[in-house]
């Protein structure tokens, strides 16, 4: 028998099916593994943030950008939000239990990544020149 290309997988114990269109862990998951998410949540790992230190530690993000990640990361639990009625407001983030256990998970997933740079930028190169530079 043939294997299928895409095997359905259920995990009958689970109440949600990321693979399902309407299922809401599917926008949690975005907004954990895209780009701005997963290295905000990392970020916050390191321990808790103000805004602009936040925005300095994640190069590239804009102000736009991580103040939409931070909203979906408060609204999904993952990251908790600390306004102190001082003079000038001051805003700590940091991660919640639950945003802690993703960012532990997270984290794997960089590091891997991180260690497996050299055989990406071979596969990469390799790729690259059997196209002909397309």
């Amino acid at each position: 028998m043939e294997k299928p290309l895409c095997p359905e997988t259920t995990y009958t114990d689970l109440p949600f099916d990321v693979y399902a269109r309407t299922c809401p862990s599917r926008e949690t998951l975005e907004h954990v593994t895209g780009r701005w998410g997963s290295l905000t949540v990392s970020a916050l790992r390191e321990g808790p943030c103000r805004f602009n230190e936040l925005r300095r530690r994640v190069d590239g993000v804009s102000e736009k950008m991580l103040s939409q990640t931070l909203h979906a990361l408060e609204r999904d639990g993952i990251v908790s939000r600390d306004a102190q009625p001082t003079n000038p407001p001051r805003v700590d983030y940091e991660l919640t239990p639950l945003g802690r256990e993703v960012a532990d998970r997270l984290l794997s997933l960089i590091h891997f990544v991180e260690g497996s740079m050299p055989e990406v930028l071979a596969a990469r190169e390799s790729y690259d020149g059997s196209r002909g530079g397309r």
